[in-house]
């Protein structure tokens, strides 16, 4: 097994290195009927295209969807579904000079040591670059959402030791990090051109919610739809921690704090998440997810070259200064495949959504 692959009635296989000709997807278990088209897949691409924003590399790729299979006349057909995303301002060049060193944070010492062999440009497949196959996988999962109406969304709630202390839906869209809070925008704004001046890099939090996910969505025990959330966002490569709804504050609370009350209209919290047992209760899915900064940094960083030899790395290029917000659609990406390839699952076992409020 490869490990290029996720999930079981929708299931996705990423392809491609960072470097090489193209990157990809293709997608098994789409239900056929489905409106698609490059349009669709090009929106969700745009959200985490490289080149925008204080904080983003400087490598500008078009990132333009090339539908290979499984659609006609506009429509899904039920066959494998294949995404290709052409490769086309990879500068290798920049490389060559620590082709034999390994880059600390990075991949390159745990690549070499399980395959024997690297593709030391740019990270190969250990790149950010492979997420934006999720995010066209993720474009499709969003059509077998629409109908359920299930909306995903996500914002900033912190960078660089900086967090939001107000929501403001309206601003999330109105600053360079998708942040809810404007003051705080500024401020890691702020942040951002300090440690970018420094040779540094910077992490963050992202939240994710889900919107109108029906109850009795996950299986018991081994299957439970927040375990495969918290799989799916850890896949990514620069998460290093998942929370479910009350999540880290959960163990500063009591029982009769932390549990939410049901009522004829619904919950009255929300610390689970939207989410008991596994399965979705019918609230808003809550996930948030901790971001460590970029590896890839012009600072001065002890190292070993491939045949132990102590050195220093100064890693050149183009690289992000946060991985913050281009991530955040990658994350939006992976809930939507997660939440689909529940619903199949359901849909499978002839069982229907059961909503008491």
């Amino acid at each position: 097994m490869s490990g290029s692959s996720f999930g079981k009635a929708f299931q996705i296989t990423t392809f491609g290195e960072s470097h090489g000709p193209a990157i990809g997807v293709v997608i098994q278990g789409c239900p056929p009927g489905l409106p698609i088209d490059q349009a669709i897949i090009r929106k969700a691409l745009d959200k985490r295209k490289p080149g925008k924003g204080p904080a983003s590399t400087k490598r500008k790729e078009p990132d333009t969807p090339l539908i290979l299979s499984g659609t006609f006349e506009g429509k899904t057909t039920g066959t494998p579904i294949m995404i290709m995303i052409e490769n086309k301002d990879a500068k290798s060049t920049s490389y060559i000079d620590i082709a034999s060193i390994f880059r600390p944070g990075h991949g390159d010492y745990t690549y070499q040591q399980k395959f024997g062999i690297r593709d030391y440009r740019g990270g190969g497949r250990a790149s950010a670059r492979e997420t934006a196959a999720r995010v066209a996988a993720g474009a499709v999962a969003q059509l077998v959402l629409d109908p359920y109406k299930i909306k995903i969304q996500s914002y900033t709630i912190g960078l660089g030791g900086i967090r939001t202390s107000c929501f403001d839906a309206d601003a999330i869209e109105k600053n360079p990090f998708r942040c809810p809070d404007m003051e705080a925008a500024k401020k890691m704004e702020q942040r951002i051109e300090r440690v970018k001046n420094q040779g540094d890099s910077l992490g963050g939090v992202v939240e994710i919610k889900a919107v109108n996910v029906p109850a009795g969505i996950g299986d018991p025990v081994f299957d439970k739809l927040d375990g495969d959330i918290a799989k799916g966002m850890m896949s990514i490569g620069a998460v290093k921690a998942v929370e479910i709804g009350a999540g880290t504050a959960a163990p500063e609370m009591t029982g009769f704090e932390n549990n939410d009350p049901l009522t004829p209209k619904g919950f009255v919290t929300n610390h689970s998440g939207g989410i008991l047992a596994g399965i979705s209760n019918g609230d808003e899915i809550v996930v948030r997810v901790h971001v460590k900064p970029i590896p890839s940094i012009l600072k001065d960083q002890k190292t070993l070259t491939d045949t132990g030899e102590p050195t220093l790395i100064s890693t050149k290029g183009r690289h992000d200064i946060c991985a913050i917000p281009r991530i955040n659609m990658v994350c939006e990406s992976m809930l939507a495949l997660v939440l689909t390839d529940h619903i199949l699952r359901q849909k499978m076992t002839g069982n229907d959504f059961r909503p008491i409020f």
